[in-house]
């Protein structure tokens, strides 16, 4: 079910077995992310490389007013308009860029100077956030005016990810790289648990002018982090000069790699049907449990709580295999079906707690798989494909599951979001599991009474 073993030419790290030698075409192996056990005090080992200290200190910041904007933006138009279908719109034209646009911004990655980049990316954002401040603050904002500085936004987006993600490389250089992935993911999701809650509270007090201000604010403080970090100890990778066909270059990479298309994949059944889920908390916060925009902030800081455990727990992990990576999606999907069962707004509460932990222990370890595998010259491609699928199949998902919870009712639509990925999930690991010969084996009197083995190599 694994990869064909790559060369050291074409990957970061070969994946090989214990014994030294690759592995057989049709098996999947671990792929190794700490060589032993890691102590606790090295939970955040790449956080003592100052320039990624910098970094993650203004991300931080950063992710907070984000989130705070992205609740804001979201109530604002569930009140404006009455609907929530509006507001999965909102969410479509923020991330329709990236979907149409997705592998020109990992060229532009791969081509030019990545803080560069993220320095125009920040400053144009601060001023977006600063014009929709203005508009809700002077009470002239209308729907449509969210609607054009979301969709400016993600045209930020489509060039602001794909540098983001391969930056982190630069900061750390290869040696940290896979624990910053797990740091940077942990750093959103802290932020996410801090946003919503203090979003929910302005929303009540002062309303949505404010959280957009803050927004604008930290974008400024991460343009100011970006100018601090000292270029000398940075790991920059020689551009990659322009040729034609790059784009089909990395279309044809990423296909050639289980490794990246199998969560490549995934991803974009998670995307679709399960990213959009502020769309349906909004839902649930005013159509089903009646509990206004403080609600809604606590329902989003919930799932918030649950990804920063997973986050967390990210960093911890030894081994990476891609079957613990379908797995992670499939429990994702099985928790929000879960939600949707839910009788009362606590065990709805708890529930998203837990697809919060799933949906990030997914998120870390497919976008690390996809990482580790990519060769740097074209990382930057690889990944902007990677967040396409992820970023811009929300554009499809968000106005799909609005409709669904507006017109039938919120229950069905995160049946549907969760029972999608879970289906997908279930196919590609029997798929998986029947290319690498892999059986499930019941052993009672065994310390673990369940183990998939391989017939190929034994458990």
């Amino acid at each position: 079910m694994a990869p064909p073993p790559p060369s050291s030419a074409s990957v970061t790290q070969p994946v090989i077995d214990a014994a030294g030698s690759a592995p057989p075409d049709n098996q999947t192996q671990p792929l190794a992310v700490v060589p032993e056990k890691l102590p606790w005090r090295h939970t955040f080992i790449s956080l003592k490389v100052p320039n990624f200290r910098i970094f993650a200190m203004g991300h931080f910041i950063a992710v907070i007013a984000i989130w705070m904007q992205r609740i804001a933006q979201d109530w604002l138009v569930l009140q404006l308009s009455g609907s929530v279908t509006a507001v999965g719109f909102t969410v479509a034209l923020q991330f329709m860029p990236s979907l149409v646009l997705g592998p020109w911004g990992g060229m532009m990655a791969d081509r030019f100077a990545k803080r560069k980049i993220l320095i125009l990316c920040q400053s144009v954002a601060a001023i977006l956030a600063a014009v929709l401040a203005v508009l809700a603050l002077t009470g002239v904002i209308m729907v449509w005016h969210v609607y054009v500085i979301a969709f400016v936004l993600g045209l930020v987006t489509v060039l602001d990810q794909p540098a983001r993600q391969v930056f982190v490389n630069e900061l750390v250089g290869p040696k940290y790289l896979r624990n910053a992935i797990s740091v940077n993911s942990t750093t959103f999701q802290l932020g996410g648990l801090i946003g919503p809650a203090i979003a929910g509270l302005l929303l009540t007090a002062v309303g949505a002018g404010w959280a957009f201000a803050a927004n604008a604010l930290a974008c400024c403080s991460t343009v100011t982090m970006l100018l601090l970090l000292r270029k000398d100890q940075l790991f920059v990778s020689a551009p990659t000069p322009k040729s034609k066909g790059m784009l089909r270059e990395g279309l044809r990479y990423a296909l050639s790699k289980p490794t990246i298309y199998w969560p490549w994949l995934m991803a974009g059944f998670i995307a679709v049907f399960a990213m959009s889920l502020p769309v349906l908390l909004a839902a649930f916060a005013d159509h089903v449990y009646q509990v206004g925009a403080g609600g809604y902030g606590l329902l989003n800081a919930l799932v918030a709580l649950g990804a920063l455990s997973g986050a967390v727990a990210s960093t911890r992990r030894r081994q990476l295999r891609l079957r613990s990576v379908v797995f992670c999606a499939g429990m994702y999907g099985l928790m929000l079906c879960l939600a949707a069962l839910a009788p009362s707004m606590v065990s709805f509460g708890a529930v998203m707690v837990l697809s919060g932990f799933w949906c990030l222990m997914f998120l870390t370890g497919s976008n690390q798989l996809v990482q580790v595998s990519s060769n740097m010259a074209i990382r930057g491609r690889v990944m902007s494909l990677y967040i396409m699928v992820l970023i811009g199949g929300q554009a499809l998902g968000g106005p799909m599951l609005g409709w669904i919870a507006e017109h039938l009712n919120p229950h069905a639509a995160l049946l549907v979001s969760g029972g999608v990925p879970a289906l997908a999930a279930l196919s590609v690991g029997a798929v998986l599991a029947r290319k690498g010969g892999l059986q499930l084996r019941m052993d009672l009197k065994g310390r673990r009474p369940l183990r998939i083995v391989s017939r190929h190599a034994g458990a």
